[in-house]
């Protein structure tokens, strides 16, 4: 739900070094945002699989890939701590945003470990909110809109800082990191970013973790209230901080 950058995702692939012919696995796929990319950079010598446990996103992901054509994704259901069997194994594993929920980071990793062919990839993207949100001028509303989201997350028992502990996670199951980079995502006064549709978006579930009441949110005048506040102050503001990572699975490692 929270905004991230297609174009980071993209470079950090890339920089990992997905290519034409490689099997992919894309975990907690959704949509498939991911998973698009991926298919891109593999090509027609390739594939992409996502996996989801959502039967409802995978829906609109498989829609998506009949509109799309060739070089395609597939799509199945399934949980990245158990995969179907017959899946097999893969050049290269990917994600976005995925294992900040998960209650045993470094287990889920080694899981997946095991259907990485060896030497295979493994490229994470993950969430940190340790530095976010900033701004050198008072931003009072889009402040309290991030702590709303950022409550949300806290209660529903994710790892808000995942981003810092990436390196860590990845290291600790046993692969050999290769690189990490970070990026922020930017608000200027002339470019907004998403928040209002990302509070609408989320208004039942930032309600029920009592981060704050339906009423005071009053979802509906929401945008409109940020945009005043973004043209009152004329501040950039940095909302997201997203960190990237790439890891190989040694190859004596079964």
């Amino acid at each position: 739900m929270l905004h991230y950058s297609s174009d980071f995702t993209q470079r950090l692939l890339c920089e990992a070094g997905l290519r034409e012919g490689m099997r992919v696995l894309d975990i907690g796929c959704g949509m498939g945002d991911v998973s698009f990319l991926a298919a891109s950079l593999v090509g027609r010598t390739g594939a992409v699989i996502g996996v989801d446990i959502n039967e409802n996103v995978l829906a609109l992901a498989r829609q998506r890939a009949k509109e799309t054509g060739d070089p395609a994704p597939t799509f199945v259901k399934g949980d990245l701590n158990d995969l179907p069997g017959d899946l097999g194994v893969f050049d290269a594993i990917v994600g976005r945003r995925v294992l900040m929920y998960q209650p045993d980071s470094v287990e889920a990793v080694r899981v997946l470990m095991k259907r990485l062919v060896p030497d295979g990839l493994i490229a994470l993207q993950e969430l940190d909110m340790t530095m976010v949100p900033a701004s050198i001028v008072p931003m009072p509303l889009h402040e309290r809109a991030a702590a709303w989201l950022r409550h949300m997350l806290v209660t529903e028992g994710a790892d808000v800082q995942m981003g810092f502990h990436l390196h860590g996670v990845l290291t600790q199951a046993g692969l050999r990191v290769e690189g990490v980079r970070a990026e922020a995502v930017v608000q200027t006064p002339d470019q907004p970013n998403n928040l209002g549709a990302m509070i609408k978006g989320g208004l039942s579930r930032i309600v029920d973790s009592g981060a704050v009441s339906a009423a005071e949110i009053d979802v509906e005048t929401f945008q409109d209230r940020l945009n005043a506040e973004r043209l009152e102050t004329n501040a950039t503001y940095i909302s997201d901080m997203m960190f990237g990572a790439w890891a190989r699975k040694p190859a004596d490692h079964w």
